[in-house]
């Protein structure tokens, strides 16, 4: 029994021996190197910057990454037909063609249209709605905007367009109402700008004549223009563009038909007195003007669609080389910088260096993952690199970071890395002895089993 002891602790002694200098070897950064020097430089503020002079330029994408689809040059579009042929003078027979007469209709509130808001009294609620009264006074109403309302201070804004004087003040009223004013105003057009009929030819001024309330009839619209100026009449006539239709009135006609000149007009009519050429010639004169208009529109858009198939042919060219490097970069046959991780990280790898900006150590290290403050040493982070000059032969510096101080975790963000950069951690003290113990136990009760055998 006594000799099953004595090789017991024969065999423990051999196997604590074997444990502590041969069977686990833990790396580490040591200042030589099977002869090569190594520099430890602790990582600071100001030794970063030196670190970082060593220049580098990371690598490009292909020009083809940069290269866009679009631009091009509509073609077609300034492919325009000669100016149609205007007829000259001839003598001829101009007749009479009068458009219907339209219904009368009460005048609408539009787009542009100022009205004003008046109280009919001295004194009285409406004096509530701070600025309406310096409206008043001031001349100054409420002009219908592009959305069809107006915006009235501390009521807000009210729809008003295409509505008759009666519903815009019934809508007014309950807008006010519903804001617990009892207002007591009237309304009233200041400005009439929504509605037009435009005048031309031959006239003393040719214009624009708004329609107000009551809709101009053509001698009131003419003389709004300052008059005919006519110099022979054989020739001449009133012509009015309607809604895609010319109707002619001759002016010996317009002179001795009173009627004719009480003609009403509505809002879009064209006036344009002429004295030239008939209404046939005219109307086809304005309809080759049209034509004109739908080839080039036709021409542009055939011109689009035909840009738009070139830009997609050269998108698909670019997708496809796109497509071509990064299978070439998923098969390792592109050439790229990279940085080793070694020692505690999560995963011995290689982090790839990007393409167009410079890496940080803080991107090598938390793009892989980081590391494990259970087994590795915030104290002992290390950024091992070699030296490019052929004098300096193997020679290694080992730029420190001590991260156990969370602060300096800051200075790896601007840490530049470099290619063939080694970024190594070192292990815990304990987790050292852990290893070794784990390495030392299974010879220990593996041997105590035969001793114990014997």
């Amino acid at each position: 029994m006594l000799a099953i002891v004595r090789n017991l602790g024969l065999a423990l002694g051999l196997v604590a021996l074997s444990a502590c200098g041969v069977t686990y070897t833990s790396p580490t950064v040591k200042s030589q190197a099977e002869g090569a020097k190594v520099r430890v430089v602790s990582l600071t503020p100001q030794s970063v910057l030196v670190a970082n002079r060593q220049t580098y330029v990371p690598r490009s994408l292909p020009d083809v990454f940069y290269a866009a689809t679009g631009g091009g040059t509509v073609r077609g579009a300034t492919a325009i037909p000669p100016a149609p042929y205007v007829p000259t003078e001839s003598r001829g027979t101009l007749t009479l063609r009068l458009p219907s007469d339209p219904p009368v209709e009460p005048y609408r509130l539009g787009v542009g249209d100022v009205v004003m808001l008046s109280a009919k009294g001295g004194a009285s609620t409406i004096q509530e709605l701070s600025g309406l009264l310096a409206a008043q006074s001031q001349r100054q109403g409420f002009t219908v905007r592009d959305d069809g309302a107006i915006s009235i201070p501390n009521v807000g804004t009210v729809q008003i367009a295409g509505m008759t004087l009666e519903e815009a003040e019934s809508r007014l009223f309950r807008a006010l109402v519903d804001r617990q004013v009892d207002p007591d105003f009237s309304l009233e057009v200041a400005e009439f700008n929504s509605k037009k009929i435009v005048v031309g030819g031959a006239v003393a001024s040719p214009t624009i004549v708004p329609v107000s309330l009551t809709t101009p009839n053509l001698g009131q619209v003419l003389t709004a223009a300052g008059g005919l100026t006519i110099q022979d009449e054989e020739f001449a006539s009133v012509r009015l563009y309607r809604d895609g239709t010319l109707y002619q009135i001759p002016i010996r006609d317009f002179y001795n038909r009173p009627e004719l000149q009480r003609t009403r007009l509505i809002d879009g009519d064209a006036i344009y007195v002429d004295t030239s050429y008939d209404l046939d010639r005219a109307l086809s004169f304005y309809r080759q003007k049209i034509d004109i208009i739908n080839i080039q529109n036709q021409a542009r858009s055939q011109a689009i669609a035909e840009l738009s198939t070139e830009i997609g042919l050269r998108r698909a060219a670019l997708d496809e080389q796109r497509s071509n490097f990064q299978a070439r970069t998923t098969l390792d046959a592109e050439k790229r910088d990279y940085v080793y991780l070694a020692g505690e990280v999560s995963k011995q790898s290689r982090f790839t260096l990007p393409y167009g900006r410079q890496a940080t150590l803080a991107d090598v290290l938390y793009d892989s993952g980081g590391f494990s403050t259970e087994t590795g040493n915030p104290a002992h982070i290390y950024v091992l690199r070699a030296s490019s000059n052929p004098a300096e032969f193997g020679a290694v510096t080992a730029w420190h970071l001590n991260a156990s101080n969370a602060i300096n975790i800051t200075i790896a963000t601007n840490m530049q890395m470099r290619p063939n950069d080694v970024v190594f951690i070192e292990e815990q003290p304990i987790t050292k002895w852990g290893r070794a113990l784990r390495q030392f136990f299974p010879p220990l009760i593996s041997l105590g089993t035969t001793a114990l055998a014997q």
